[in-house]
């Protein structure tokens, strides 16, 4: 075996192990990581979010992991000076940097929680949707995470989300709707292909 090959071989081994290791340990991607959300989302467009969520005027909804706000300035636009975003995150940064953008962009109506997916600061049914993108998957317990979502979504409330084929923690469709179905959603359609998909729920 020449060297070049040795060394690339070794190197595809680390990015399998480096796979294998973060897909047992789900977490959040690091702030100083953050260039993987910021980076163009094949797939998982914002047009297609829009599509699956079709948020409305004047409407609160809910976005747990925004990152840096890829997806959370367009939704917030859609919504209206009458309308109200929260985003929850575990990482004040990512909040912090979500916030200057949207005061950047002009947006009034988005609010931040520093919190984790599995214990909503919220009331039961408070909001009208939510979503989450190439999140849950990081979440150490989805099952608990599905059912905090189910809580704070009124009756009929939508929930759309966004997976991608490559993402370590890529939560399949099929577990997907299963997890969701137990947790009090019924799974209504996939938008996208199966390897880059968001896929519309409805609290039940």
């Amino acid at each position: 075996m020449t060297r070049a090959r040795g060394v690339a071989l070794g190197a595809g081994l680390a990015l399998l192990g480096a796979a294998v290791w973060w897909r047992r340990n789900p977490s959040a991607c690091p702030y100083g990581q953050r260039f993987w959300v910021e980076a163009p989302h094949p797939f998982i467009t914002r047009a297609r979010l829009a599509g699956a969520l079709a948020p409305r005027s004047g409407e609160r909804l809910l976005e747990v992991g925004p990152g840096t706000g890829y997806y959370t300035l367009a939704v917030a636009d859609a919504l209206g000076p009458e309308g109200r975003l929260d985003i929850v995150d575990v990482q004040q940064e990512m909040l912090d940097h979500t916030m200057r953008a949207a005061s950047a962009g002009g947006l009034t109506n988005v609010t931040p929680h520093l919190s984790d997916a599995r214990s909503l600061p919220f009331g039961d049914g408070e909001f009208a949707g939510a979503y989450l993108v190439t999140v849950l998957g990081e979440v150490p317990d989805q099952d608990v995470a599905l059912r905090e979502l189910r809580r704070v979504l009124e009756p009929g409330a939508r929930l759309v989300v966004g997976e991608l084929f490559g993402d370590p923690h890529m939560v399949t469709e099929g577990s997907l709707r299963r997890r969701a179905e137990a947790a009090g959603f019924r799974y209504q359609r996939r938008f996208g292909p199966s390897f880059g998909y968001f896929a519309r729920l409805l609290a039940v």
